[in-house]
C-alpha cells in the first residue's frame, strides 16, 4: 500500500469508532478502501453496517450502469467556507427529490401525511451515523427539545420551516425508528422543505455531541472543552462543534455518502466514502462508488484554466458560459474531459435588484416608485447583452419562472421586458425625474445626480459586462450606472444592512416550481431576496428586527403566500402562484436580464452516469446532488 493510501485511511479511520453489533440484511460486498480496517478489526463488514433495509438503487432501471468503487474525484471551490458544497452535492436528505422533481424517502425508509397536519417518519432499523452510533428518533428527540428550543443554542427559537399560523408542532417519539410532527393547520411545505439544497437538519448526531451540553456533560469536562476552545461558554462550544452544514468539523459524524477528513483550514480538503452509508446499488455494492473527493480551494479566476489543464474530474462551481472556448480548446488539444452544456434553474442568470428598503429615503423613494423600476427594465437591451455574452443561447426578458415549471406565462417574460427607451424615459419624466445636469444625467428630488450605484459580489465576469452595456443603455434615459464589485459576503451584509441602493445576484433560486412548491420567496418572508431585506428580516424575526412590508403589493404577496399554505387542492395553489407571478411582472421587484444561459459541466472521460443533458439549480437540485454523485463511478474504479 503506497503512502498516499495509508495516509487516508489512518485519516479516515480516526472517525470511526469501534465495531457495532451485526444486523441481519443483505450481503453488501466489502469495499477495497475499507477491507483493511475490517481485518483489524476497527470496523465490522459492510453487511453489519449499513441499515437492516438499505436504500437500494437500481441503476438499470434509471438508465444509469452499475459501476465500480474505487477511484479520487478532484474538484475545485473558490472559498474554504464551500466545502459545504459536499453535502450539498452528496444529497442525503430525509426525503429528496428525484430527476423529475418528485419527493421520495431517502435517509427515511418512508413518511405518513396525514392532510398535511400530521407527519410520520419511519427511520430505517439499524441505520447508522458515520462514526457507527445508531441513528434513532433520539437524534430528533435532542434536537427538537435540547438545541431548537433551548434560548442559549437557538435564541429565535425553531425555524421557520415548523411554524405554521405563530405555532410550534407537536413532536412525539413513540419508538426508536418513529417521528411524529403534528400541527393545528397545515404545513404543506414540510416534506419539500427536508429536500432544499441546504436541509434544514432535524436531528443531529446526539451521542456525539452530548458531551458539549450542560444538561448532559460532566461539569468539569465541559468547562476544560469551554476553556480549551476558547469561547465563552458551552453553548458557544456546543454551537462551533454542532455545525452539520458547515461540513469543517471532521469530527461530527455524519449521514452523507463522504466525510470530512481534514481538519482545519487547508488549501486540500479530503472526503472519504462513508462506512455506514445507507444506500447501495441492486447488486450489494454499497455507494458511493467513488472512495475519495479531493476538493481544492483555488482563486475564482483559476477555476477554467486548471479545468482546462485536466485538474477537475467534475467541475461547474466557478466555471461561466465565458469559459466555454477555452474549455472546448482544452478538449480538442487532448485533454482528458468533456463540456456538457447544462441548462440552468434560476429564475434569471442576471437580475437587478433595487433595494426597496435603502437607508437613504430620497433613493427609498424613487425606487419604490413601480415607473422607475419599470423605465429601468425598458431602457435595457437584453438581446445586446445575450449577444455579446451567451452568444444568442440565453432567453432575455423579465424574471420569472422557467419553462419546465406548469406556472411558465410567456407574457409575464415578456412583462416590461422590451428594449423601448422613449417608453422609458416617459416614464421617468412621470415620476417627477425630469430636471437634467448639464451631462444630460437626472436629478433626484433633492438635487444630486441620479447616480444608481450597483454593487456585485465580484465572481462573475459575465455580470460586469452586462453592467458595462446597461450603463451606456441606462445613459441614454438620464441615469448613471456606477458599479462596485465587492466581496460575496460584504455585500450581502450590505444590502441587509441598507446601506446598498442596488445589487446583482440571480434571480429566484428556484425556477421550476410545481403545484407543491411554496410560493414563499415570492412575498416578502426572506432577506436573502436582496430586494426587500428588511421586510425579510421582519418576517424572520417575528417583527424582532427589520420593516413591516408598507407596499400594498408586497402586503398582498404575504397574503397570497398565507392562502397557499391553507390551500387543500393543487388548483388553489396554482391560483396563487399565477397571481404572485403577475404582480412580480407587473412591479418588476427585480429586474430580470435573461434566463437559461448554458452552464459548463466539465467531466473526466472516464467519470461514468454523469448525465450530458441535466439542470443545474440550487434548489430544487442542490446542484449536482439532484443527479446523485454517489453513483457516479471511474472506468475502472481509478480516477
Amino acid at each position: 500500500m503506497d503512502k498516499t493510501r495509508r495516509t487516508l485511511l489512518a485519516v479516515a479511520a480516526a472517525a470511526v469508532l469501534a465495531p457495532f453489533a451485526a444486523l441481519a440484511g443483505p450481503e453488501v460486498a466489502e469495499s477495497a478502501f475499507w477491507q483493511q480496517e475490517v481485518d483489524l478489526g476497527n470496523l465490522p463488514p459492510a453487511s453489519d453496517r449499513v441499515p437492516e433495509t438499505p436504500l437500494v438503487v437500481d441503476l438499470e432501471a434509471k438508465g444509469r450502469s452499475y459501476g465500480v468503487q474505487g477511484g479520487v474525484l478532484n474538484t475545485m471551490v473558490t472559498r474554504s467556507k464551500d466545502i459545504r458544497q459536499m453535502v450539498v452535492y452528496g444529497y442525503a436528505r430525509l426525503v429528496g427529490y428525484g430527476e423529475d422533481y418528485s419527493l421520495r424517502p431517502d435517509i427515511l425508509l418512508g413518511y405518513e401525511n396525514a392532510g398535511n397536519r400530521k407527519f410520520t417518519l419511519r427511520l430505517r432499523p439499524g441505520h447508522k451515523w458515520s462514526n457507527g452510533d445508531p441513528f434513532t428518533s433520539e437524534d430528533f428527540r435532542y434536537w427538537w427539545e435540547d438545541v431548537a428550543n433551548n434560548p442559549l443554542l437557538n435564541p429565535a427559537g425553531p425555524p421557520d420551516l415548523l411554524i405554521v399560523e405563530g405555532q410550534p408542532p407537536k413532536v412525539s417519539f413513540p419508538d426508536e425508528t418513529t417521528v411524529i410532527f403534528e400541527w393545528d393547520h397545515p404545513n404543506p411545505s414540510f416534506l419539500q422543505s427536508l429536500a432544499q439544497a441546504r436541509p434544514p437538519f432535524i436531528y443531529r448526531p446526539s451521542a456525539f455531541l452530548k458531551r458539549y451540553h450542560e444538561k448532559y456533560a460532566d461539569p468539569a469536562e465541559l468547562a476544560a472543552e469551554v476553556d480549551y476552545a476558547r469561547v465563552k461558554s458551552w453553548a458557544a462550544l456546543h454551537n462551533r462543534r454542532d455545525n452539520m452544514y458547515k461540513f469543517d468539523n471532521h469530527q461530527l459524524p455524519t449521514l452523507q455518502p463522504w466525510m470530512n477528513s481534514t481538519s482545519g483550514k487547508k488549501i486540500r480538503h479530503l472526503f472519504v466514502r462513508n462506512p455506514y452509508y445507507h444506500r447501495v446499488d441492486a447488486r450489494g455494492v454499497q455507494l458511493p462508488y467513488i472512495d475519495v473527493v479531493e476538493m481544492e480551494i483555488v482563486a475564482g479566476g483559476l477555476v477554467a484554466a486548471k479545468s482546462n489543464a485536466g485538474e477537475a474530474d467534475l467541475q461547474a462551481r466557478g466555471l461561466d458560459f465565458r469559459d466555454v472556448p477555452i474549455l472546448r480548446k482544452g478538449e480538442a488539444d487532448g485533454g482528458n474531459y468533456v463540456t456538457y452544456l447544462w441548462g440552468t434553474g434560476t429564475a434569471s442568470q442576471i437580475a437587478i435588484h433595487p433595494n426597496l428598503n435603502v437607508n437613504d429615503t430620497v433613493w427609498r423613494s424613487v425606487l419604490r416608485d413601480v415607473r422607475v423600476r419599470r423605465a429601468l427594465s425598458l431602457a435595457i437591451n437584453r438581446n445586446t447583452i445575450n449577444k455579446a455574452l451567451y452568444f444568442k443561447l440565453g432567453k432575455p426578458g423579465a424574471m420569472t419562472v422557467l419553462e419546465q415549471s406548469p406556472f411558465f406565462d410567456p407574457e409575464l417574460r415578456k412583462a416590461w421586458a422590451g428594449f423601448d427607451p422613449e417608453m422609458a424615459n416617459r416614464l421617468l419624466d412621470e415620476a417627477g425625474l425630469t430636471e437634467r445636469g448639464r451631462n444630460g444625467i437626472r436629478k433626484l428630488p433633492d438635487g444630486r445626480p441620479m447616480e444608481l450605484v450597483i454593487e456585485t459580489a465580484g465572481e462573475r465576469q459575465e455580470v460586469e459586462n452586462a453592467l458595462q452595456i446597461i450603463t451606456d443603455d441606462w445613459r441614454d434615459v438620464g441615469v448613471k450606472l456606477v458599479m462596485r464589485p465587492l466581496d460575496r459576503d460584504i455585500l450581502r451584509n450590505r444590502v441587509f444592512a441598507g446601506t446598498t441602493m442596488a445589487s446583482v445576484w440571480f434571480g429566484w433560486d428556484n425556477g421550476l416550481p410545481q403545484p407543491y412548491t411554496s410560493p414563499a420567496y415570492l412575498a416578502p418572508t426572506d432577506q436573502a431576496f436582496l430586494s426587500w431585506p428588511k421586510w425579510g428580516q421582519f418576517h424572520q424575526t417575528r417583527g424582532i428586527a427589520g420593516e413591516a412590508p408598507d407596499m400594498p403589493a408586497a402586503q398582498r404577496l404575504m397574503e397570497l403566500a398565507q392562502e397557499w399554505d391553507r390551500a387543500a387542492t393543487d388548483e388553489e395553489r396554482s391560483a396563487v402562484w399565477a397571481e404572485m407571478l403577475k404582480i412580480h411582472a407587473d412591479q418588476v421587484f427585480a429586474i430580470g436580464i435573461l434566463a437559461g444561459a448554458p452552464q459548463p459541466v466539465v467531466v473526466n472521460k472516464t467519470l461514468r452516469n454523469v448525465p450530458e443533458k441535466g439542470i443545474w439549480a440550487w434548489d430544487p437540485g442542490a446542484h449536482f446532488g439532484i443527479h446523485r454523485p454517489d453513483e457516479f463511478y471511474f472506468e475502472g474504479g481509478h480516477g
